[in-house]
């Protein structure tokens, strides 16, 4: 058998990264595959009603590849993140991948599981380079997310922001059948503005019943009121820390460069899979307690009826 050594040590020359102790030639898989997408659609579409979606495990080099160690200059960091340090190269501090790893496993299993039993994961990522990112993870898998501002009280005030996603659901289902016509052509202008504005504040969000029982964010730091409110909330928080944030308060930090596409990607991918197989657990579980009540109440419906004396 052939043995692969694991991944120690790089460096930084010229902009280049150099792998040392990995086998040559160096090779690299492709662009991570958005598994969970592609099998949610062939569910959709009836073509693969029992295909379960295992976790990947998310290689060393893959996370290489995707820049997920690239932290901030030596000069912008924090204390607190030293722990998930490597080193620095040329002013810039270096992530540990394996920490990283680790962490991203641990993030997963726990997301596995809160969705196993029924839980709500929120993505929020409000930068630009993730938005599209963030939105595409949570579609595909049925989940809220906010890409645009985040509204302060999305937790502490929550049933403030349930009247607007049940006005904004309100106004399209109005719309939807035809119910606004009756109103001049400046009012349904209005409220055509209205469903605009609440869609954007507010429509990643409609369908959130409660208050989630996980936030996920992409930079603690452009996050901090979302932050800030899961924790007094009691929200757990998944996100992605860089070497600039403090990770105090994140129940499950994951080390990573927070700027880069790809390295926002890679990690968003990962939970969204965690998010999908949970809900496939959610499924079966529910499907096995139908089937329990189901048997149960046709043996107390061929049961003998007691006779009374």
């Amino acid at each position: 058998m052939v043995h692969t050594p694991k991944f120690k040590r790089f460096s930084i020359e010229y902009g280049a990264i150099l792998l040392v102790n990995l086998p040559y030639p160096w090779t690299f898989p492709g662009p991570v595959r958005p598994i969970y997408r592609l099998e949610r659609a062939e569910r959709l579409n009836g073509v693969a009603e029992q295909k379960d979606t295992h976790m990947r495990d998310i290689s060393l080099p893959e996370l290489l590849k995707s820049g997920v160690h690239f932290g901030h200059h030596v000069s912008r960091w924090h204390p607190k993140m030293k722990p998930y340090i490597f080193a620095s190269r040329s002013g810039v501090y270096i992530i540990d991948l394996e920490k990283t790893s680790d962490c991203l496993k641990s993030a997963q299993d726990f997301i596995k599981t809160t969705v196993g039993k029924g839980g709500t994961i929120l993505f929020v990522g409000t930068k630009r380079q993730a938005r599209p990112i963030v939105q595409a993870a949570a579609v595909g898998v049925s989940m809220p997310y906010v890409i645009e501002r985040w509204l302060g009280g999305t937790f502490t005030n929550y049933p403030t922001i349930s009247k607007m996603t049940k006005r904004l659901t309100h106004l399209k289902e109005e719309r939807a059948s035809g119910n606004l016509e009756k109103y001049t052509k400046k009012e349904q202008l209005t409220f055509g503005e209205e469903i605009t504005r609440l869609e954007k504040l507010v429509g990643g969000i409609e369908r959130m019943a409660r208050i989630p029982n996980v936030l996920f964010v992409v930079d603690v730091k452009q996050e901090k009121t979302a932050v800030r409110e899961a924790i007094a909330m009691k929200v757990p928080v998944v996100a992605l820390v860089d070497t600039n944030v403090s990770p105090a308060g994140i129940a499950y930090p994951i080390p990573s460069n927070d700027d880069a596409t790809k390295a926002i990607q890679i990690i968003t991918e990962a939970i969204a899979e965690a998010v999908e197989e949970g809900s496939q657990i959610a499924q079966r579980n529910a499907a096995a307690n139908v089937e329990a009540t189901r048997v149960a109440a046709a043996a107390v419906a061929v049961a003998p009826k007691e006779t009374t004396a």
